[in-house]
């Protein structure tokens, strides 16, 4: 087991030398983690190659990618691995997707019966180029899963469906355990970070959907340059349609190419958010620098069926 900065795990991954690592700028002290290629991790790494399919964790270079795999969990991500969206903070690949792949429902289904997994979590890349943005697989993927590992909870992390609320509904339908779909940012940032999107579009997908029946879930990152209050206001407007789960992690800047981080904040930064979250009615906050959105994502659906 190896206890090493996170900067330097980024940097092995690319190949490059420890003497060149001493020249990037350090991460605060408590950004850390553990590598170690136990057993689970590397079933799920056979598993994955063998069936032709993509995580997030590994496309949108999740910090969490060893402790998750080790302890059996993984987010797969459909409808392929580019992304007709540009976000200034994501490290997924932007450009002309592939065709859709009718059997990629049946082989994340194999995966997650093949893993014997309690909690699959799916999300995609947006496909703002098919009339429902995907949803169709989502809810492909739900039934199959559940065809084949009926004790298992199944978590959805949509994108905005362009505010289709027809595709929407499609996912609804299949009544996933977990339904999120991540704010990101506060209102006053969306134009920049997340250009294609609408700050009041993704409340509005939050408040539909609970509306017709969804436990629903949303994520923020921070030190993109927004202020406390403004995280408040957003913990706010979530409450106000019914959101039940929140999780809260500081953005790392993937690349050169993407946004600086305008600040670290501190883990007493990140209790004090859970605790405000707490106060206002979430049934869970996952708060912390390492958090993401599907980060212990198997113990927030039990605390909030319990």
């Amino acid at each position: 087991m190896t206890f090493v900065p996170l900067e330097e795990v980024r940097a092995a991954g690319k190949g490059v030398s420890t003497r060149q690592t001493e020249q990037v700028r350090r991460l605060p002290p408590w950004f850390k983690v553990t590598i170690r290629q136990g057993p689970r991790y590397k079933s799920i790494r056979e598993t994955i190659d063998t069936l032709g399919l993509h995580t997030i964790c590994e496309e949108a270079r999740c910090p969490n990618v060893w402790e998750c795999w080790n302890q059996g969990t993984a987010t797969f991500l459909i409808l392929g691995d580019i992304c007709t969206r540009r976000c200034h903070y994501c490290a997924v690949t932007t450009g002309r997707p592939h065709d859709v792949e009718p059997e990629e429902p049946i082989r994340v289904a194999r995966a997650v019966q093949a893993l014997a997994l309690r909690h699959a979590v799916i999300t995609s890349v947006n496909r703002d180029e098919l009339d429902d943005g995907g949803a169709w697989v989502f809810a492909e993927t739900i039934r199959e899963i559940r065809r084949l590992t009926s004790n298992c909870t199944v978590e959805v992390l949509i994108p905005d469906f362009e505010g289709n609320e027809s595709a929407l509904a499609t996912v609804v339908a299949e009544r996933p355990d977990i339904l999120n779909h991540n704010i990101e940012t506060v209102r006053r940032l969306f134009p920049t970070v997340r250009p294609q999107g609408k700050y009041q579009r993704s409340i509005e997908l939050l408040a539909r959907a609970k509306r017709w029946g969804a436990r629903t879930k949303t994520g923020l990152i921070v030190g993109m340059g927004e202020s406390v209050e403004e995280i408040r206001e957003v913990m706010h407007d979530l409450r106000a349609v019914g959101c039940e789960l929140l999780t809260i992690g500081q953005y790392l800047q993937p690349t050169k190419r993407h946004l600086p981080v305008v600040r670290f904040y501190h883990p007493t930064e990140f209790a004090a958010l859970k605790s405000e979250g707490l106060a206002l009615g979430f049934r869970h906050v996952e708060s912390g620098p390492l958090v993401r959105s599907s980060y212990h994502a198997e113990q927030q659906t039990d605390l909030a069926a319990s």
